[in-house]
């Protein structure tokens, strides 16, 4: 960034939802920058499901090649992809973001997985989830932790209201086979393991999670990936940990989740809001403040 562009303000703070709450959502990820230049930043394809409170001004996104998806949302569910969705600040951006497991699609917003994956929902158009007033009281909270305490009261109650209707029992099987195996589980193996043809298998997790069991087992490779290139590890490690074919392999994969090379997504993410480790998190940590405004 050019000099004397810098943010005049930014803050990312995390948190960990209450503990009746973890099967559903990994993390909350508060973020607040003030100043700098307009920019793109990169949604990145991750094996969870996004849902996004704006504060301020509403969050821009799009696909990317897809200007006719271009849409501004105050509060936004979006299901699993493959591609990185294109997020534009404006010199702005303040709000919460939530990852929510399959299972919390379905007990926090009322649909499967599959009925959000690849698009972007307008909050008002899913069933369940959270009150109408819950916005106004998020934006008007004085702290994070205030913040963070409206979600745990407003998402408990959507989880205790909602109605009892989990995947099939297969279909939660074999996610969790190729979660357990960070990806690495043959699609055959699966298979064989939930008792269903290769074809029946692939039909099941589409309709419940939106993507096919192979794009899955690459998302969660990717996200091993990813979390190993954090730790400092070299990519020609990383991918032979990930199991990955080759460095060169790796690389394909990351552009195609993340939109630009490792190298680019390091430096974005370390310029704004990182994605947090699932349930690796304290209750509250700061990452990073400079010249917070006054009266905050």
């Amino acid at each position: 960034m050019a000099p004397g562009l810098e943010p005049t303000y930014r803050e990312v703070m995390q948190g960990t939802p209450h503990p009746a709450l973890r099967p559903y959502v990994s993390a909350y990820v508060g973020y607040h920058q003030i100043g700098g230049l307009p920019e793109v930043h990169h949604g990145i394809a991750s094996p969870s499901a996004t849902l996004i409170v704006a504060f301020d001004a509403p969050l821009d996104v799009s696909w990317p090649h897809r200007p006719e998806s271009r849409g501004r949302f105050w509060t936004l569910a979006a299901g699993m992809h493959t591609t990185a969705a294109l997020i534009r600040t404006h010199q702005r951006q303040h709000g919460i973001q939530l990852q929510l497991t399959p299972l919390g699609c379905r007990r926090l917003l009322g649909v499967p997985a599959g009925a959000l994956a690849r698009q972007f929902v307008a909050h008002e158009d899913v069933p369940l989830g959270l009150a109408d007033d819950v916005h106004a009281r998020l934006q008007e909270a004085s702290t994070w932790r205030e913040r963070f305490a409206i979600l745990d009261r407003a998402l408990l109650t959507a989880w205790r209201r909602s109605p009892d209707g989990d995947a099939h029992p297969a279909a939660t099987e074999s996610w969790r086979f190729l979660e357990s195996t960070r990806g690495l589980m043959s699609i055959e193996h699966v298979a064989r393991e939930t008792g269903w043809s290769r074809r029946h298998l692939t039909q099941r997790f589409v309709a419940e999670y939106g993507l096919a069991p192979k794009e899955a087992a690459r998302l969660f490779r990717f996200q091993r990936a990813r979390h190993l290139s954090r730790r400092g590890l070299p990519l020609v490690r990383v991918a032979d940990v990930a199991g990955y074919a080759d460095q060169a392999h790796l690389t394909r994969e990351w552009r195609a989740f993340a939109g630009q090379p490792p190298t680019r997504t390091r430096a974005e993410e370390m310029s704004f809001v990182p994605d947090p480790p699932p349930n690796k998190l304290p209750r509250e940590a700061a990452l990073a403040v400079r010249d917070p405004p006054r009266g905050r």
